[in-house]
């Protein structure tokens, strides 16, 4: 799961990191209002902690802009302003939950569990100007419709929740074909040539790359991927 966090005092979101992080969530942080935002805007998070009094853009102008352009991400406020009037303002611009500072680090545990209970789940994801909707199956780059396949569909939402990640072809066989390689076999290399026609082959950024003999990811630039090594037990890392 992951959680993206927008908060200024240091101290405070280098604390709630680190909690996060021992707890298995994976985390990312932001300084001010616009930086946050833009990660809000081109990453996947399963959930954002947004602090109001921000520099640049205020916590309740980037919620608002967040979820009038349909970013529906779970959002959980925290802030030290805790008057039924800012409460309400919160709430009625779009967000999820509200959390008054100072807070035990166990209460704000608890409201993450909850608002994941509660099936505020994400029903868009996108990386880069590549948007899908998870629950119509839908696909769109820059605002221009993409007709997937169903099996095409299932490929690319894979590449965006695993963005970064080299995947080899034995990988995309198991996930989105459910059985072991075969090696003769050229079935994901065609789907995967068939989906970067789709979402690349108009736009001037590539974001399906190839690692050649290695597999595929998806990245808006060339990345490089260090072989992995290999410790004495004979296991890499």
């Amino acid at each position: 799961m992951r959680i993206l966090i927008i908060e200024d005092e240091t101290k405070v979101a280098r604390f709630l990191k680190k909690g996060l992080e021992a707890e298995g969530y994976e985390v990312e942080t932001a300084a001010d209002g616009k930086t946050g935002e833009k990660l809000a805007r081109t990453e996947s998070y399963d959930l954002i902690l947004l602090d109001v009094l921000l520099p640049q853009k205020n916590g309740f102008d980037v919620l608002r802009d967040l979820r009038k352009d349909e970013i529906r991400t779970p959002v959980l406020m925290l802030t030290a302003r805790s008057s039924t009037e800012d409460i309400v303002g919160g709430l009625d611009q779009g967000a999820d939950d509200y959390l008054t500072k100072p807070f035990a680090f166990t209460e704000l545990l608890a409201r993450i569990r909850s608002l994941m209970r509660r099936g505020t789940t994400k029903t868009k994801i996108k990386y880069a100007d590549l948007a899908l909707d998870t629950v119509a199956h839908k696909a769109a780059r820059s605002g221009t419709p993409i007709e997937l396949t169903v099996r095409e569909y299932t490929l690319i939402e894979y590449f965006i929740r695993n963005r970064g990640k080299l995947i080899s072809r034995q990988e995309l066989a198991k996930e989105i074909w459910g059985y072991n390689f075969d090696p003769g076999t050229n079935v994901v290399d065609v789907y995967v040539n068939h989906l970067r026609k789709k979402i690349d082959a108009d736009f001037a950024i590539k974001l399906l790359q190839t690692e050649r003999g290695k597999g595929y990811y998806l990245s808006d630039k060339k990345l490089t991927f260090k072989p992995a090594k290999i410790t004495s037990a004979g296991k890499s890392k």
